[in-house]
């Protein structure tokens, strides 16, 4: 709760703090009907996303991305999510941390661990068993010897900065949570269900970096496509409290075509 409740707008040095909770507004998150990767530039992409109707694809509550989809019986293991630069996909995966961490959503986990690749890349050099990983990072978990007796979702932020190999095809197979190998290995090994199958993993990324995890390893892809309209007219409204501001910047904003287009798209929280 103390590391995802203030959320900085602008320079993280200069700017002000914000409560996550007091603009968060939700996105439209829908799933992807073709694993396939979409080439075009993301310019291209908000310009087509923005022409799809958003009555015409089922949205995906932020709470519900494990949930079991219409058809299955089992909650997805490996969920990725794409989207553009800015979307706000690592806000989401704040406020899904924070919701769980404050009780409002997702009672049956046990665990939350986000990581960001940017993070990882800095330990391409190291080795660590997956436990040794784990309280690196999380010092509160050091008591923890069995992982498998829990519900853990594991979070893998901003695949798109990743600087480590990702060597699926030649990466050697690793189950042992207590032996220590190259970090490489053990993210290869944790996404493809050979170690810790029972977690359940998350991984975000933009859209020209998705295929670097095999279509096999994941379940499910969603897509981030940012505000519907309604959602655009909550999140200014949330963000200028005075009224008479708050409408002046939406009708402004409603005047420019293009303007609107990338509002919808637009990094949640830093206007």
């Amino acid at each position: 709760m103390q590391k995802f409740r203030r959320v900085f707008e602008g320079i993280a040095k200069a700017g002000q703090s914000t409560d996550l909770n007091d603009f968060y507004t939700e996105l439209f998150i829908t799933q992807r009907v073709s694993g396939e990767v979409n080439k075009e530039h993301e310019v291209s992409l908000i310009e087509t996303a923005s022409r799809k109707p958003a009555k015409e694809e089922t949205p995906i509550k932020l709470e519900d991305i494990f949930k079991p989809l219409p058809g299955q019986d089992q909650p997805s293991r490996t969920i990725m999510t794409t989207g553009v630069a800015g979307i706000g996909k690592t806000i989401l995966t704040h406020k899904f941390t924070l919701d769980w961490a404050e009780g409002k959503a997702n009672h049956d986990i046990h665990f939350t661990l986000p990581f960001t690749f940017r993070e990882l890349n800095l330990l391409k050099e190291k080795e660590f068993s997956l436990m040794e990983l784990l309280h690196h990072f999380f010092i509160q978990t050091k008591g923890i010897r069995r992982y498998d007796r829990f519900q853990v979702v594991i979070i893998l932020d901003g695949l798109d900065e990743c600087r480590l190999p990702l060597d699926f095809q030649n990466n050697p197979i690793w189950t042992n949570v207590t032996k220590s190998t190259s970090v490489d290995i053990l993210l290869t090994n944790l996404i493809r269900g050979d170690l810790l199958p029972s977690a359940r993993i998350w991984i975000t990324t933009r859209p020209a970096a998705a295929n670097q995890i095999p279509a096999e390893c994941v379940d499910i892809v969603t897509e981030v496509r940012g505000f519907t309209d309604p959602q655009k007219e909550e999140y200014f409204r949330k963000r200028f409290r005075e009224e008479p501001l708050a409408s002046t910047i939406i009708s402004h904003i409603k005047t420019s075509r293009s303007l609107h287009i990338i509002r919808g798209q637009q990094r949640l929280g830093f206007p």
